[in-house]
């Protein structure tokens, strides 16, 4: 008899931004969630952030009260990650640990033999190489890249990244949890940064050279590229809400496979060794109170 997906559930690994947007996806799609992360604040954290972006869905009439009360009702969290793959029937385990490879293969192989062989282990990475995290498991064919973009509940966009090995089936099967999501795909071959980490990286380390330099304000380069490029927001604001310590692995890693291009600008490893990672600590190129951007608070701007 064919099994039936919908009895199966989904691992998402990570409690941060991404793991609690990916987390919710799914959870609105239906599907009966597992949210892990080895700090139990973590958990709390995005427990609190998955209940507020239901009710902000409800106030804006996007989904009803009773169907935002059955999303959070499905998605159960747990600091125990064996146990959470090995105490359910699992279809997929979507790894949103940080951007550190030797991290990345270790969840990769812890899940491997607790897994049912049709399971499909994906990970998160916007720069890694899918290849070297399948090949730490017996499922190379098995192991795909899904790159979300944040916030998840509001962008589109979904990247598919094909490892070596990884089959047309296992693509497919990603295409139809993107479809699921309300995400439209695209597929690359894995390459450093695939497609859009890689344009972006070069963007907001060439806007940071220019920040360094004098050039203009932060608020100014920000502002030009919203407005003159109909961005969503400037590559500075994209930096401090994707994090510089997460935006300097990045660079590292494409500077180590790519070449000079990618040499983060000493303005990046300067932030991150003053702690000024971004949004999530309140202090990047910008200043936070409550998440909301202080005005008049961006590096150059005095």
């Amino acid at each position: 008899m064919a099994r039936e997906p919908q009895a199966e559930s989904i691992v998402v690994v990570g409690a941060g931004v991404m793991g609690r947007g990916i987390a919710h996806g799914f959870a609105t799609a239906g599907r009966d969630v597992a949210l892990v992360d080895v700090q139990p604040a973590a958990l709390t954290a995005a427990s609190d952030a998955i209940r507020e972006i239901l009710a902000d869905g409800v106030r804006l009439g996007k989904i009803t009260a009773a169907d935002a009360q059955a999303a959070s009702a499905r998605i159960s969290t747990s600091t125990d990650l064996q146990a959470s793959v090995r105490d359910r029937p699992v279809e997929l385990v979507l790894e949103t640990a940080s951007e550190n490879l030797a991290a990345k293969i270790a969840i990769a192989r812890g899940v491997d033999a607790l897994l049912p062989a049709h399971a499909v282990i994906a990970t998160n990475t916007s720069a890694l190489s899918v290849t070297e995290i399948a090949c730490a498991t017996g499922r190379a064919d098995r192991v795909v890249g899904m790159h979300f973009f944040n916030p998840v509940h509001k962008m589109k966009l979904l990247e598919i990244v094909r490892g070596l090995a990884t089959s047309e089936e296992t693509v497919a099967r990603a295409r139809a949890w993107g479809a699921a999501l309300g995400k439209t795909s695209i597929v690359v071959n894995e390459a450093p940064g695939l497609t859009t980490s890689r344009m972006s990286a070069l963007m907001g380390n060439e806007a940071m050279y220019m920040l360094m330099e004098g050039i203009a304000s932060a608020e100014d380069i920000d502002t030009a590229l919203r407005l003159g490029f109909n961005h969503p927001m400037g590559p500075l604001e994209l930096g401090d809400l994707t994090g510089w310590d997460t935006r300097l692995a990045v660079l590292s890693y494409l500077h180590s496979t790519l070449g000079e291009k990618f040499r983060p600008c000493p303005l990046i490893h300067k932030l991150v060794k003053a702690g000024r990672l971004g949004r999530k600590v309140g202090k990047g190129v910008y200043e936070y109170v409550d998440g909301k951007r202080v005005p008049g608070s961006g590096l150059g701007s005095r």
